[in-house]
């Protein structure tokens, strides 16, 4: 891999194909119901090839873990892994020569890099992370039970199994890149996204090994750069179009750098520059053909969501209570996709949230002085937003290991 750039791994192909076998690649992956047309011009990279991402994959990397899994390599790789920390930490001896060799290039941040930027990312991050905690886990999260390809793949992969346990590295990616550190050599965000790069690859080789995922999906291989890109909105996009509708006031260069923050971990998760918008209006754009259209509730998804809203009851907190966090999902993604899910209506939260949340927001942010209806709605909001926070947070109380699956669920097995 000396000298591998992403322009010539995509020459160089791989087990996925390259850019020239992308017609070939259409027949592994369902058809978009209307023509891809979002521009490459839009992105980081000002240009690309403009293939249809629902034909892509990552061939950096999905030939190689495909030769590890296949090999016997993971528990040997796992264990090195689990030593690389920090991002300006040396790779960890033990790993197998092409792995390191890999892990290398993929650590590098792009040329396109602006500090000042992740600086204003910084602050945005402290002012917001209240915000934050309550979005990256409810309306991300919980959006991602209505991607259907997400639902799936997570469902019958390893992760559906022990979904706490795939939930604390989600909730990883959202604390690291929150971090002041984040992209730094004492931070965490590099070995994280190169990491979860390297699963993502894992569950690219073993789901189509799945009779139960084959007989539901509809593509014959999983994550694509398309799904990439689908989850990247659910995070970034989603949450700035919440903050522009509950009306924070964001300084243009501190929304510029949560949105450069997330543009490097698209690379570093291997998304290709090509694909990565290089505006919230060209994110707005492209989310709105490749996200909005498709948030639909399946089997699978109904099942995630019902898990998900009960994480509350183990932490004693008592506002964090199942009918509370699905009445804030109603809020966050709308009646359409709650009733999908099965999220019962509630009279009391319902209406609250829709009529005094927005006070609530401009008042905590100074835009108004008079309160809420009642001091004890507005103290309730408040201590929503703390404790959802603690329970995004209570995820990252152990230490978390991201490592290569070597199998997908069992299904025979009840989930934990």
């Amino acid at each position: 891999m000396q000298g591998l750039n992403r322009r010539d791994a995509l020459k160089a192909g791989g087990v996925l194909g390259a850019v020239g076998a992308v017609g070939a690649l259409a027949a592994a992956s369902p058809a978009r119901a209307e023509p891809w047309t979002w521009s490459p011009q839009g992105s980081v990279a000002g240009e690309g090839a403009g293939a249809d991402p629902m034909g892509v994959w990552d061939p950096e990397v999905d030939e190689l873990i495909a030769s590890v899994i296949d090999r016997g390599d993971v528990p040997k790789v796992n264990e090195a892994l689990r030593q690389w920390t920090a991002n300006g930490q040396p790779l960890p001896a033990g790993l197998p020569a092409d792995v390191r060799e890999f892990m290398e290039y993929a650590r590098r941040l792009p040329q396109w890099v602006d500090h000042g930027k992740l600086n204003a990312a910084i602050d945005f991050n402290k002012k917001r992370g209240l915000y934050l905690g309550v979005l990256y886990g409810f309306a991300s999260g919980m959006m991602s039970t209505v991607i259907p390809k997400e639902a799936r793949s997570v469902y019958y992969s390893k992760g559906g199994y022990d979904l706490k346990d795939r939930i604390s590295k989600t909730a990883k990616l959202g604390y690291d890149i929150g971090t002041a550190n984040a992209y730094a050599d004492d931070g965490q965000m590099i070995v994280t996204c190169v990491k979860t790069r390297m699963v993502h690859a894992a569950v690219r080789h073993l789901l189509p090994q799945s009779p139960h995922w084959t007989a539901s999906a509809e593509e014959q291989i999983p994550i694509s750069q398309n799904d990439m890109m689908v989850t990247w909105h659910s995070l970034p996009t989603t949450v700035m179009r919440h903050f522009v509708n509950w009306k924070v006031p964001i300084p243009a260069n501190e929304s510029e750098g949560f949105l450069h923050s997330w543009q490097l971990a698209g690379h570093m998760l291997g998304i290709r520059d090509e694909y990565i918008p290089n505006s919230w209006d060209e994110s707005n754009a492209q989310a709105a053909q490749v996200l909005d259209p498709i948030l639909m509730a399946t089997p699978e998804g109904i099942k995630l969501a019902d898990r998900l809203l009960s994480l509350g009851a183990g932490l004693d907190l008592a506002i964090l209570t199942k009918p509370v966090l699905g009445s804030f999902t109603r809020f966050l993604l709308g009646d359409r996709i709650a009733d999908d899910l099965h999220i019962p209506r509630e009279l009391v939260w319902d209406p609250l949230l829709r009529f005094s949340w927005g006070p609530f927001v401009a008042v905590r942010e100074g835009l108004l002085t008079v309160a809420p209806p009642t001091q004890e709605v507005y103290w309730m909001f408040d201590e929503f937003l703390r404790q959802a926070a603690l329970l995004y947070l209570s995820e990252l109380r152990m230490p978390i290991s991201i490592e290569l699956p070597m199998m997908n669920r069992n299904m025979s097995l009840p989930p934990k």
